[in-house]
């Protein structure tokens, strides 16, 4: 497996992009995964990213695409996140990377007033858009657990059930093993997403709310998850995910600190 990194974990720093990259790869990151929404930065921006990733021979893996409104129960807010992750896509192209991370939301009103049952079928339905352009660019889409009670996709089984409703083989899952332990799902509980897992993320917390700490400083017992990724067939990469440091000018040993924690790990395991 390889080893990577978001590279979010710069947001609300003063590094700025190019030079997160550089330090990405000096750091010792296999890989990098590049969150930039591309209705946002410009063409200087885009062309900045793929120059500074191919000098620092660092390949992209994935954009990172947070969708939230694509289960809205208003069309055009729907049709608008479709197209919006589209671009996504697209900017996933032009960097060469191999998937789209994508979150897909929330029910809304604590599914009180709009069917939670419609929120899942637009839900499937324009993911399944999305994967059929995906598949056309030769991209997959990674799908991400979120943590949180309302997260339309919350659990391994509820992910098992999103990816059997769209039935597209570029949607695939994306395994953030923080998630999983805070949703109480067991490591053996990945083998039921065996040969569907697109990417993988790693982060510690405490055991009781979403942290993205560098690994060490929280409660996850990493291991045993990373175990069943090994013996569900999962052989892609593992990117580290660190946003809003609470101590951002101290930004490079924090990312430093959750590379050389997670290598050790991943090398006593005999997976990197």
């Amino acid at each position: 497996m390889h080893l990577g990194l978001i590279n979010s974990a710069w947001l609300g720093t003063a590094v700025d992009t190019a030079r997160g990259i550089e330090l990405t790869k000096q750091i010792g990151f296999d890989s990098i995964d590049i969150f930039a929404d591309p209705l946002e930065i410009t063409a200087q921006e885009r062309r900045l990213i793929r120059k500074t990733c191919t000098a620092a021979d660092l390949p992209v893996v994935a954009v990172v695409c947070c969708a939230l409104g694509i289960a809205d129960f208003n069309k055009p807010v729907r049709d608008f996140h479709v197209l919006r992750a589209k671009r996504y896509l697209d900017l996933g192209y032009e960097l060469e990377a191999k998937n789209m991370l994508l979150v897909v939301g929330e029910y809304i009103w604590q599914q009180e007033v709009i069917q939670p049952a419609d929120q899942w079928k637009w839900a499937v339905e324009h993911v399944r858009d999305l994967a059929g352009y995906a598949h056309g660019l030769g991209l997959e889409l990674a799908i991400e657990l979120e943590p949180f009670t309302l997260s339309i996709v919350n659990s391994i089984e509820r992910m098992d059930r999103f990816l059997q409703d769209i039935d597209h083989p570029a949607a695939r899952a994306n395994v953030d093993i923080s998630h999983l332990a805070l949703v109480h799902d067991n490591a053996d509980r990945i083998a039921q997403l065996a040969s569907r897992i697109a990417h993988v993320h790693l982060s510690d917390c405490d055991g009781k709310k979403h942290g993205d700490l560098p690994p060490g400083r929280g409660t996850v017992d990493f291991p045993p998850y990373l175990k069943a990724l090994k013996s569900a067939g999962f052989n892609g990469t593992i990117s580290i995910e660190l946003e809003y440091s609470p101590e951002p000018e101290k930004i490079v040993d924090w990312v430093r600190e959750a590379y050389q924690s997670t290598d050790k790990m991943m090398r006593a395991l005999g997976i990197r």
